[in-house]
């Protein structure tokens, strides 16, 4: 089964943080298709390269709900993945995710009706 999920990415800097998103391929745990928002990575390039960078995670989303998760980075490469020990953990944290139903969606369930005290027939 060939599944990519849309993420998004969070490279973080020691004053900054560069956001992206992503296409997690949740077989193989590689991310790709990454997409930069306001930085150029020709002009400033990849973001494991500044001396300021200290660590990227990524964030699956769901309606309101997320799923927080750590980003494995080769520098050398450029490259974004998943560890196998984590790909586990996000698949077992997103189903439960996906399973439920949006928030919006569950109605509150009206109050029940205290029912009327009986009379007991005159004597």
């Amino acid at each position: 089964m060939d599944l990519k999920l849309p993420i998004a990415i969070i490279d973080e800097l020691s004053d900054s943080i560069i956001k992206s998103t992503g296409l997690l391929d949740m077989a193989s745990g590689e991310i790709g298709n990454v997409r930069y928002e306001d930085h150029d990575l020709e002009a400033d390039g990849f973001p494991a390269h500044d001396e300021d960078y200290e660590f990227t995670s990524g964030l699956l989303t769901n309606g309101k709900k997320d799923v927080e998760f750590s980003i494995t980075v080769d520098v050398m490469a450029a490259r974004y993945s998943v560890t196998p020990t984590e790909l586990l953990e996000i698949k077992s944290r997103a189903a439960k995710l996906f399973s439920a139903a949006p928030e919006s969606a569950v109605a509150d369930k009206p109050a029940a009706k205290a029912k009327p005290a009986g009379r007991r027939p005159a004597r």
